[in-house]
Order: structure tokens, then C-alpha cells, then sequence
């Protein structure tokens, strides 16, 4: 098997191979709604499918200890060749039937055992640069999720086609996973009992992390889902012909987060876990609170305030994973991991649907004001622990 640098390359290219599976719908459902093939209601029917499908997959997989119990290298790889089928027999059904919900839905079912398991694997080959590691591995995944807007904007793809290449790269990452080595510090479960994943899961210093990771959840996937249409509303308003540009500036406010997760790794294993992450939500809440007032201060405006929430909004996220897998014990953190982003998505989920409702009422300007709510209940959360003794364990003592 591989050695370390030859494995964690193989679970970041495996993680962004396989994860655009998530990816590949959202790109050909926004050329189709763009060409009026597909409604905008359709379109977000598929996206909840994908995110309810994989909300039940991590369920699931918690409820049987997969995750902690079984080799995570085949695990991924059989997870990433469902996905790469359920995908490609969108190529048979289209997008306009009931079916298409089901397969989006059993989509989200497989990513269950590649996002969580991929994040287990690289924290298997580290301790001291947890936070690093997982950070890089998160980044690479901002990174991709970015893609769609570009390709959208500059290649402008067939759906086929990005439903063809999407499956090529899940069914390629199902193979590559089986050749990488597991590292010194991954444990397996020799038995798995649930009522030991509850109290697990219920110890004060790991509820803390994970509602710091609610608060967090509460305002990205909802940031990244809508900040597109927001960016095209307000550089409009701020008579900026960067509107008819919006998806590369779109592209660009989601894709730089990839450098925020990799900067606040380094400076999370150095400063410590709650540090980090009570800095980059305190920041983002308050690019959610100010961003719907900028057109009136031009594009400039606009734009600055959107990269800084985009480098923000995404910086901790690896943070809390990383805190969860050293407050918990070894052959649980499989598991442990699995819940935190099992919670994490149906919040997302219903964050998500709400936000027509919020812009309805509120309007742009105001809309997103409600998403500093989650960062900032975080910041709380985060600063609760690290008051407790148990926090010694987050990157080595330094909280």
C-alpha cells in the first residue's frame, strides 16, 4: 500500500473526485432552468433530494457504526460506484420525473460513506496538524464546489456531458481509494455498540463542538446556495456592468475559500481550535449583517464584502471536525464524525428552503442578516468550550 504523501494525495483527489457527484446536478440543473427545460422549483427539489439522501446515508451509517467498523478504503470505494451508477441513469431518466428525485436522493444516500469516511482517513495519518490536514482536505472540496459556477459561466457544458464526466470521476475515485495506505492513528472498532456512540455523542465538550458546527452550518450552505442571485441582484443595484459577469464573481467568492481553509488550518494547530474558529464566525456573522447594504456603496463594496465572507464563511469548517475527532475516542471518531455532518446537513437543508421565504418578506437587503445568527450562537458555543478542562485535548493543549 501507499506510503504517507502517496496516501493522503490519493483521499484528497479520491474526496473531490467522488464528491462531484453532489456537484454535477447543480450545474446541469442551472443550464436547464437557464434554457427553461427544468423550473427553478424542480431545480431546488433536486438539490433537497441529494442533501435529504445524504442526510439518511450518515443516519444510517451512525445507527451501525460503518464508519468505525469496517475497512473505510472499501467502504469508499463501494459508496463512490453507487453513487457513479445512480448518477449516470440520470443520462436514461432526465431531469423532469419523479425518478430523478429518487436518484438524486440515493446519491445523497452513497456521499454518506465518502465526505465523513474521507475526513476519518486523512485524520488517521496526523495528530499534531489535524487541523491542517483536514483543512487542505475541506479546501480542495470549496474548491470544487466553485466549479459548476465557472464552468456555467465560461464553457457553459452540455448536462450530459457533466453528468458523464461527474460519474467518470466518482466510478475513477472508487478504484484509486483501494490503492492508498491507512494510517497509524486510524483505529477500527472492534464491536460497536450505539448506546456507546450516545453518550459519546452527548459529553459536554462534544455538544459544545458540534453546536458550534450548527451555528456554522446554519449560515454556509445557505451563503453558497444563494449568494449567486444575491450577487446578480446587487451589483444591478450598484449599476455595475459586473452583472452580466455575476457567475465569475460568484465563482470567485465561493473558490476562494479554499485558501481560508488552508490558512486557518496552519493557524489552528498553532493558536488553537476554538480560537480560529470563534475569529472566522465573528467574522463571516458580520459580512452576513452588513453585505445587503453595500450596493449603495458601489461594486467595490459589494465584492469586498462578499470575498471576505467567502474566505470566512468556510475557514473554520474543518475546524469543528478536527475537534470532534480529538475530543473523542479513537475507534468512535468514524461514527462521531458522521453524526456532526448528519445534524450539520438537515440543518442545512432547512436553512436553505427558508431563504425564499426570508428574501420574500425582507428583501436582499435584509435577508442575509438572518444567517449571522448561526455564527454568532457558534461563537458562544465555541468560547463555552474552551473553558472546559476537556479542551486540553484540542491540537495538542492549545485550545
Amino acid at each position: 500500500m501507499a506510503g504517507k504523501p502517496l496516501s493522503i494525495g490519493l483521499i484528497l483527489f479520491c474526496q473531490v473526485s467522488a464528491m462531484t457527484l453532489w456537484f454535477s446536478a447543480t450545474a446541469a440543473a442551472t443550464a436547464l432552468v437557464a434554457d427553461g427545460t427544468l423550473s427553478g422549483q424542480q431545480a431546488g427539489l433536486l438539490t433537497g433530494a441529494v442533501q435529504l439522501g445524504f442526510v439518511a446515508g450518515t443516519l444510517l451509517s451512525a445507527l451501525t457504526g460503518m464508519a468505525d467498523r469496517f475497512d473505510p478504503r472499501r467502504l469508499f470505494a463501494a459508496s463512490a460506484i453507487g453513487g457513479a451508477a445512480a448518477n449516470a441513469l440520470l443520462l436514461v431518466t432526465g431531469f423532469d420525473g419523479a425518478v430523478t428525485v429518487v436518484l438524486r436522493f440515493v446519491t445523497g444516500m452513497t456521499l454518506a460513506g465518502v465526505y465523513p469516511v474521507g475526513m476519518k482517513m486523512a485524520a488517521g495519518w496526523t495528530q499534531k496538524g489535524m487541523g491542517l490536514m483536514i483543512g487542505v482536505l475541506v479546501g480542495a472540496l470549496t474548491l470544487g464546489s466553485s466549479l459548476p459556477h465557472l464552468f456555467n459561466a465560461v464553457v457553459g457544458l452540455d448536462w450530459r456531458t457533466t453528468i458523464v464526466i461527474s460519474s467518470l470521476c466518482a466510478a475513477s475515485a472508487a478504484g484509486a481509494i483501494l490503492f492508498s495506505g491507512l494510517g497509524p492513528h486510524l483505529r477500527r472498532a472492534a464491536r460497536f455498540r450505539l448506546s456507546e456512540a450516545r453518550q459519546a455523542v452527548l459529553r459536554k465538550p462534544v455538544l459544545l463542538a458540534n453546536a458550534g458546527y450548527l451555528g456554522h452550518m446554519w449560515e454556509l450552505y445557505a451563503m453558497w446556495a444563494w449568494i449567486g442571485v444575491f450577487l446578480e441582484w446587487a451589483l444591478a443595484q450598484a449599476a455595475s456592468p459586473l452583472a452580466a459577469k455575476s457567475g465569475l464573481v460568484t465563482f470567485a467568492v465561493i473558490a476562494v475559500g479554499a485558501i481560508g481553509c488552508v490558512v486557518a488550518g496552519m493557524l489552528a494547530d498553532r493558536f488553537g481550535r476554538t480560537t480560529v474558529t470563534m475569529a472566522a464566525m465573528a467574522i463571516s456573522g458580520a459580512c452576513a449583517l452588513l453585505i445587503g447594504l453595500t450596493p449603495a456603496l458601489g461594486a467595490f463594496a459589494v465584492i469586498a464584502v462578499a470575498l471576505i465572507w467567502g474566505v470566512s464563511v468556510i475557514a473554520d469548517s474543518a475546524q469543528f471536525s478536527a475537534s470532534v475527532a480529538e475530543l473523542s475516542e479513537p475507534e468512535l471518531v468514524g461514527t462521531m464524525l458522521t453524526l456532526q455532518t448528519c445534524m450539520g446537513f438537515l440543518l442545512t437543508f432547512l436553512i436553505i428552503q427558508a431563504m425564499p421565504l426570508i428574501v420574500a418578506a425582507s428583501g436582499w437587503s435584509h435577508a442575509f442578516a438572518t444567517l449571522a445568527i448561526g455564527p454568532w450562537l457558534g461563537v458562544l458555543a465555541m468560547w463555552r468550550l474552551r473553558r472546559l478542562p476537556e479542551a486540553k485535548r484540542l491540537a495538542h493543549g492549545r485550545r
